[in-house]
Protein backbone atom coordinates (compact mmCIF):
# COMPACT_ATOMS: atom_id res chain seq x y z
CA UNK A 1 0.00 0.00 0.00
CA UNK A 2 1.57 3.57 -1.02
CA UNK A 3 0.09 6.05 1.58
CA UNK A 4 1.75 9.24 2.34
CA UNK A 5 0.32 12.10 4.57
CA UNK A 6 1.20 15.62 3.64
CA UNK A 7 -0.12 17.69 6.38
CA UNK A 8 -3.89 16.71 7.32
CA UNK A 9 -4.46 15.16 3.99
CA UNK A 10 -3.65 11.40 2.66
CA UNK A 11 -2.36 11.07 -0.70
CA UNK A 12 -2.25 7.75 -2.75
CA UNK A 13 0.58 6.79 -5.26
CA UNK A 14 0.90 3.08 -6.74
CA UNK A 15 1.81 1.87 -9.96
CA UNK A 16 -0.84 -0.19 -12.22
CA UNK A 17 -0.13 -3.83 -13.71
CA UNK A 18 0.36 -1.67 -17.14
CA UNK A 19 3.05 0.84 -15.82
CA UNK A 20 0.72 3.66 -15.18
CA UNK A 21 1.61 6.38 -11.69
CA UNK A 22 -1.64 7.00 -10.14
CA UNK A 23 -1.08 9.60 -7.73
CA UNK A 24 -3.69 11.68 -5.82
CA UNK A 25 -5.13 13.33 -2.95
CA UNK A 26 -7.32 10.70 -0.99
CA UNK A 27 -9.33 13.97 -0.44
CA UNK A 28 -9.31 13.06 3.91
CA UNK A 29 -7.55 13.26 7.09
CA UNK A 30 -8.77 10.05 8.06
CA UNK A 31 -6.10 7.19 7.28
CA UNK A 32 -8.77 4.30 7.09
CA UNK A 33 -10.82 6.47 4.16
CA UNK A 34 -7.63 7.04 2.17
CA UNK A 35 -6.83 3.12 2.62
CA UNK A 36 -10.24 2.56 0.73
CA UNK A 37 -10.45 4.20 -1.36
CA UNK A 38 -7.01 3.24 -2.54
CA UNK A 39 -7.60 -0.14 -2.63
CA UNK A 40 -10.61 0.48 -4.71
CA UNK A 41 -8.28 2.07 -7.23
CA UNK A 42 -6.09 -0.39 -7.32
CA UNK A 43 -8.63 -2.69 -7.75
CA UNK A 44 -10.01 -0.97 -10.79
CA UNK A 45 -7.20 -0.27 -12.56
CA UNK A 46 -6.45 -4.08 -12.44
CA UNK A 47 -9.61 -5.16 -13.67
CA UNK A 48 -9.78 -2.62 -16.40
CA UNK A 49 -5.63 -3.57 -17.08
CA UNK A 50 -6.15 -7.53 -16.97
CA UNK A 51 -9.84 -7.97 -18.21
CA UNK A 52 -10.50 -4.96 -20.24
CA UNK A 53 -13.26 -3.48 -18.28
CA UNK A 54 -14.52 0.31 -18.93
CA UNK A 55 -13.23 2.08 -16.25
CA UNK A 56 -15.06 2.87 -13.25
CA UNK A 57 -14.85 6.96 -12.22
CA UNK A 58 -15.18 8.17 -8.99
CA UNK A 59 -17.59 10.83 -7.79
CA UNK A 60 -14.40 13.11 -7.08
CA UNK A 61 -13.34 12.69 -10.91
CA UNK A 62 -16.65 13.64 -11.73
CA UNK A 63 -16.88 16.67 -9.65
CA UNK A 64 -13.79 18.11 -10.38
CA UNK A 65 -14.55 17.65 -14.21
CA UNK A 66 -17.92 19.10 -13.87
CA UNK A 67 -16.26 22.20 -12.06
CA UNK A 68 -13.97 22.39 -14.98
CA UNK A 69 -16.66 22.96 -17.45
CA UNK A 70 -19.14 25.15 -15.65
CA UNK A 71 -16.67 27.75 -14.24
CA UNK A 72 -18.88 30.06 -16.88
CA UNK A 73 -22.02 29.50 -14.81
CA UNK A 74 -23.48 32.39 -12.41
CA UNK A 75 -23.89 30.13 -9.90
CA UNK A 76 -20.35 28.81 -9.97
CA UNK A 77 -19.32 29.74 -6.76
CA UNK A 78 -22.59 28.54 -5.21
CA UNK A 79 -21.72 24.96 -6.77
CA UNK A 80 -18.63 24.92 -5.26
CA UNK A 81 -19.91 25.52 -1.96
CA UNK A 82 -22.81 22.71 -1.84
CA UNK A 83 -20.06 20.10 -3.25
CA UNK A 84 -17.74 20.94 -0.55
CA UNK A 85 -20.48 19.85 1.91
CA UNK A 86 -21.27 16.94 -0.27
CA UNK A 87 -18.02 15.17 -0.24
CA UNK A 88 -18.34 13.96 3.36
CA UNK A 89 -20.92 11.40 1.86
CA UNK A 90 -19.90 10.95 -1.57
CA UNK A 91 -15.87 11.26 -1.13
CA UNK A 92 -13.70 8.09 -3.32
CA UNK A 93 -16.99 6.40 -4.15
CA UNK A 94 -17.47 5.11 -7.95
CA UNK A 95 -20.15 6.44 -9.47
CA UNK A 96 -21.49 3.37 -10.10
CA UNK A 97 -22.16 3.02 -6.49
CA UNK A 98 -24.35 6.12 -6.04
CA UNK A 99 -27.64 4.98 -6.19
CA UNK A 100 -30.82 6.57 -5.78
CA UNK A 101 -31.59 5.30 -1.52
CA UNK A 102 -27.87 7.00 -1.54
CA UNK A 103 -28.99 10.42 -2.75
CA UNK A 104 -31.80 10.08 -1.35
CA UNK A 105 -30.43 9.91 2.41
CA UNK A 106 -27.97 13.07 1.56
CA UNK A 107 -31.02 14.74 0.39
CA UNK A 108 -32.57 14.21 3.91
CA UNK A 109 -29.71 15.28 5.87
CA UNK A 110 -29.75 18.84 3.90
CA UNK A 111 -33.74 19.29 4.14
CA UNK A 112 -33.39 18.63 8.21
CA UNK A 113 -30.17 20.95 8.29
CA UNK A 114 -31.80 24.19 6.05
CA UNK A 115 -34.93 23.57 4.31
CA UNK A 116 -36.24 21.62 1.70
CA UNK A 117 -35.25 24.52 -1.44
CA UNK A 118 -31.77 24.65 -0.39
CA UNK A 119 -32.13 20.02 -0.73
CA UNK A 120 -33.34 20.94 -3.62
CA UNK A 121 -30.07 23.23 -4.80
CA UNK A 122 -27.86 20.49 -3.61
CA UNK A 123 -29.55 17.36 -5.49
CA UNK A 124 -29.85 19.81 -8.39
CA UNK A 125 -26.14 19.85 -8.46
CA UNK A 126 -25.12 16.07 -7.88
CA UNK A 127 -28.38 15.23 -10.71
CA UNK A 128 -26.43 17.68 -13.61
CA UNK A 129 -23.31 16.02 -12.62
CA UNK A 130 -24.03 12.58 -13.26
CA UNK A 131 -26.34 13.42 -16.32
CA UNK A 132 -23.35 15.15 -17.71
CA UNK A 133 -21.69 11.64 -16.94
CA UNK A 134 -24.25 9.60 -18.77
CA UNK A 135 -24.74 12.11 -21.78
CA UNK A 136 -21.28 14.15 -22.15
CA UNK A 137 -18.47 12.21 -20.71
CA UNK A 138 -20.27 8.39 -21.35
CA UNK A 139 -18.81 7.17 -17.87
CA UNK A 140 -22.13 5.76 -16.66
CA UNK A 141 -25.10 3.77 -18.44
CA UNK A 142 -28.07 5.37 -16.53
CA UNK A 143 -28.35 8.28 -13.98
CA UNK A 144 -30.68 7.30 -10.52
CA UNK A 145 -33.89 8.88 -10.63
CA UNK A 146 -33.65 11.62 -8.11
CA UNK A 147 -37.54 12.99 -6.96
CA UNK A 148 -37.10 16.58 -5.55
CA UNK A 149 -38.69 18.02 -2.85
CA UNK A 150 -42.25 20.30 -3.04
CA UNK A 151 -41.14 23.58 -2.79
CA UNK A 152 -43.75 26.51 -0.95
CA UNK A 153 -44.33 28.94 -3.83
CA UNK A 154 -42.87 32.09 -1.84
CA UNK A 155 -45.23 35.17 -1.72
CA UNK A 156 -43.09 38.83 -3.42
CA UNK A 157 -42.05 40.57 -0.77
CA UNK A 158 -42.11 44.23 -0.75
CA UNK A 159 -42.44 47.52 0.90
CA UNK A 160 -44.70 50.52 0.74
CA UNK A 161 -43.36 54.10 -0.03
CA UNK A 162 -44.27 55.02 3.39
CA UNK A 163 -41.89 52.11 4.71
CA UNK A 164 -39.55 52.98 2.36
CA UNK A 165 -39.31 56.83 3.75
CA UNK A 166 -38.84 55.57 7.48
CA UNK A 167 -35.86 53.27 6.31
CA UNK A 168 -34.56 55.75 4.39
CA UNK A 169 -34.28 58.03 7.39
CA UNK A 170 -32.80 55.16 10.21
CA UNK A 171 -30.03 54.51 7.36
CA UNK A 172 -26.10 56.33 7.33
CA UNK A 173 -25.64 58.16 4.41
CA UNK A 174 -23.37 55.87 2.29
CA UNK A 175 -26.51 52.96 3.04
CA UNK A 176 -29.02 55.47 2.13
CA UNK A 177 -27.81 56.09 -1.13
CA UNK A 178 -27.02 52.29 -2.18
CA UNK A 179 -31.23 51.89 -1.29
CA UNK A 180 -32.03 54.72 -3.05
CA UNK A 181 -29.96 53.49 -5.74
CA UNK A 182 -31.55 49.87 -5.88
CA UNK A 183 -34.69 51.00 -5.36
CA UNK A 184 -34.57 53.19 -9.30
CA UNK A 185 -32.89 51.17 -10.99
CA UNK A 186 -33.43 47.50 -9.79
CA UNK A 187 -30.09 46.18 -9.79
CA UNK A 188 -29.05 43.42 -8.00
CA UNK A 189 -26.93 43.66 -4.35
CA UNK A 190 -24.28 42.44 -6.47
CA UNK A 191 -24.29 44.68 -9.35
CA UNK A 192 -24.81 47.78 -7.04
CA UNK A 193 -21.74 47.21 -5.05
CA UNK A 194 -19.64 46.25 -7.90
CA UNK A 195 -20.83 48.94 -10.17
CA UNK A 196 -17.50 51.03 -11.39
CA UNK A 197 -17.43 54.37 -13.30
CA UNK A 198 -16.32 52.50 -16.47
CA UNK A 199 -20.13 51.45 -16.81
CA UNK A 200 -21.44 54.81 -16.69
CA UNK A 201 -22.14 57.31 -18.72
CA UNK A 202 -23.40 60.62 -16.43
CA UNK A 203 -24.42 62.81 -20.05
CA UNK A 204 -26.50 59.47 -21.51
CA UNK A 205 -27.88 59.33 -17.86
CA UNK A 206 -27.44 55.37 -18.27
CA UNK A 207 -25.13 52.68 -16.85
CA UNK A 208 -25.02 48.79 -17.97
CA UNK A 209 -24.30 45.77 -16.71
CA UNK A 210 -21.63 43.49 -18.24
CA UNK A 211 -23.29 39.60 -19.20
CA UNK A 212 -20.42 38.12 -17.21
CA UNK A 213 -22.28 40.29 -14.34
CA UNK A 214 -25.83 39.73 -14.94
CA UNK A 215 -27.59 36.27 -13.31
CA UNK A 216 -29.02 35.67 -16.87
CA UNK A 217 -25.27 36.36 -19.15
CA UNK A 218 -27.35 38.95 -20.86
CA UNK A 219 -26.35 42.74 -20.72
CA UNK A 220 -28.43 44.87 -18.92
CA UNK A 221 -29.05 48.27 -20.42
CA UNK A 222 -30.06 50.79 -17.45
CA UNK A 223 -31.81 54.24 -18.00
CA UNK A 224 -31.13 56.27 -14.65
CA UNK A 225 -33.89 58.29 -13.39
CA UNK A 226 -33.63 61.96 -11.33
CA UNK A 227 -33.21 59.73 -8.28
CA UNK A 228 -30.66 57.49 -9.30
CA UNK A 229 -28.46 60.37 -11.02
CA UNK A 230 -28.84 62.61 -8.00
CA UNK A 231 -27.19 59.56 -6.50
CA UNK A 232 -24.33 58.98 -8.60
CA UNK A 233 -23.43 62.77 -8.51
CA UNK A 234 -23.29 62.75 -4.80
CA UNK A 235 -20.35 59.75 -5.88
CA UNK A 236 -18.28 61.57 -7.60
CA UNK A 237 -14.80 62.13 -6.47
CA UNK A 238 -14.98 59.52 -3.77
CA UNK A 239 -13.03 56.98 -5.36
CA UNK A 240 -11.54 56.06 -8.70
CA UNK A 241 -12.74 53.07 -10.00
CA UNK A 242 -16.06 51.85 -7.64
CA UNK A 243 -18.90 54.09 -7.55
CA UNK A 244 -19.74 53.28 -3.99
CA UNK A 245 -17.55 53.30 -1.40
CA UNK A 246 -16.80 54.57 2.32
CA UNK A 247 -13.55 56.30 3.56
CA UNK A 248 -12.23 55.49 0.01
CA UNK A 249 -12.91 51.89 0.40
CA UNK A 250 -15.11 49.85 -2.26
CA UNK A 251 -17.91 48.18 -0.33
CA UNK A 252 -18.04 44.69 -0.14
CA UNK A 253 -21.09 44.15 1.54
CA UNK A 254 -25.03 45.65 1.96
CA UNK A 255 -26.45 42.73 4.21
CA UNK A 256 -24.68 44.08 7.68
CA UNK A 257 -25.24 44.68 11.12
CA UNK A 258 -26.06 48.29 10.48
CA UNK A 259 -28.79 47.84 7.76
CA UNK A 260 -30.23 44.87 9.99
CA UNK A 261 -30.65 47.39 12.97
CA UNK A 262 -32.32 50.14 10.99
CA UNK A 263 -34.62 47.85 9.69
CA UNK A 264 -35.26 47.09 13.06
CA UNK A 265 -36.17 50.64 13.71
CA UNK A 266 -38.23 50.84 10.78
CA UNK A 267 -40.09 48.02 11.98
CA UNK A 268 -39.91 46.13 8.88
CA UNK A 269 -39.85 42.09 9.58
CA UNK A 270 -39.07 39.57 7.20
CA UNK A 271 -37.10 42.10 4.48
CA UNK A 272 -34.14 41.41 2.88
CA UNK A 273 -31.46 43.19 0.77
CA UNK A 274 -32.94 41.63 -2.39
CA UNK A 275 -36.36 42.80 -1.47
CA UNK A 276 -35.74 46.24 -2.51
CA UNK A 277 -35.44 44.68 -6.31
CA UNK A 278 -38.85 43.25 -5.35
CA UNK A 279 -39.99 46.53 -4.32
CA UNK A 280 -38.89 47.99 -7.76
CA UNK A 281 -40.48 45.40 -9.88
CA UNK A 282 -43.89 45.76 -7.54
CA UNK A 283 -44.18 49.71 -7.84
CA UNK A 284 -43.29 49.78 -11.63
CA UNK A 285 -46.47 46.73 -12.27
CA UNK A 286 -48.86 48.66 -10.13
CA UNK A 287 -48.13 51.77 -12.40
CA UNK A 288 -49.24 49.53 -15.41
CA UNK A 289 -45.94 49.34 -17.22
CA UNK A 290 -46.13 46.15 -19.50
CA UNK A 291 -44.83 43.03 -18.14
CA UNK A 292 -42.48 42.78 -21.15
CA UNK A 293 -40.63 45.85 -20.61
CA UNK A 294 -40.56 45.35 -17.15
CA UNK A 295 -38.67 42.02 -17.73
CA UNK A 296 -36.29 44.31 -20.26
CA UNK A 297 -36.04 46.30 -17.43
CA UNK A 298 -34.78 43.64 -15.05
CA UNK A 299 -32.68 41.67 -17.03
CA UNK A 300 -35.06 38.61 -16.43
CA UNK A 301 -34.12 35.39 -18.64
CA UNK A 302 -37.76 34.81 -18.81
CA UNK A 303 -41.22 35.81 -18.65
CA UNK A 304 -42.52 33.61 -15.96
CA UNK A 305 -40.12 35.52 -13.84
CA UNK A 306 -41.71 38.92 -14.26
CA UNK A 307 -45.15 37.15 -13.94
CA UNK A 308 -45.08 37.14 -10.29
CA UNK A 309 -46.01 40.44 -10.42
CA UNK A 310 -48.78 40.44 -12.36
CA UNK A 311 -51.34 40.34 -10.14
CA UNK A 312 -50.59 44.01 -8.80
CA UNK A 313 -51.33 45.78 -11.41
CA UNK A 314 -54.88 45.31 -11.08
CA UNK A 315 -56.05 48.69 -13.06
CA UNK A 316 -54.40 47.48 -15.48
CA UNK A 317 -56.17 44.32 -15.89
CA UNK A 318 -59.40 46.14 -15.06
CA UNK A 319 -58.83 48.57 -18.44
CA UNK A 320 -58.85 45.26 -20.40
CA UNK A 321 -62.08 43.80 -18.87
CA UNK A 322 -63.93 46.43 -19.35
CA UNK A 323 -63.50 46.79 -22.99
CA UNK A 324 -65.43 43.33 -23.14
CA UNK A 325 -68.05 44.64 -21.20
CA UNK A 326 -68.01 47.89 -23.39
CA UNK A 327 -68.50 44.61 -26.13
CA UNK A 328 -71.24 42.78 -24.39
CA UNK A 329 -73.22 45.86 -23.77
CA UNK A 330 -73.94 46.61 -27.17
CA UNK A 331 -75.44 43.11 -28.12
CA UNK A 332 -78.36 44.72 -25.28
CA UNK A 333 -77.86 40.98 -23.56
CA UNK A 334 -75.99 42.61 -20.27
CA UNK A 335 -79.56 44.41 -19.70
CA UNK A 336 -82.04 40.98 -20.06
CA UNK A 337 -83.95 40.43 -17.13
Amino acid sequence: MSLKKRGNTWYIDFVTSSGERIRRSAGTADKAQAKELHDKLKAESWRVDKLGDKPDYTWDDAAHKFLLETQHKATHKDDINRLRWVQQFLRGKFLSEIDRELIGSIGEIKAKEASPSTANRTLAVIRSILRKAMLDWEWIDKVPRIRLYKEAKRRVRWITPEQVKTLLAELAPHQRDMVLFALSTGLRQGNVLQLEWSQVDLARQVCWIHPDQAKARKAIHVPLNSVAMDVLMRQVGKHPQRVFSLRGEPIAWANTKSWRNALKRAEIENFRWHDLRHTWASWLAQQGTPLNVLQELGGWESEAMVRRYAHLAPAQLMEHSEKFATMLNGTNMAHLK
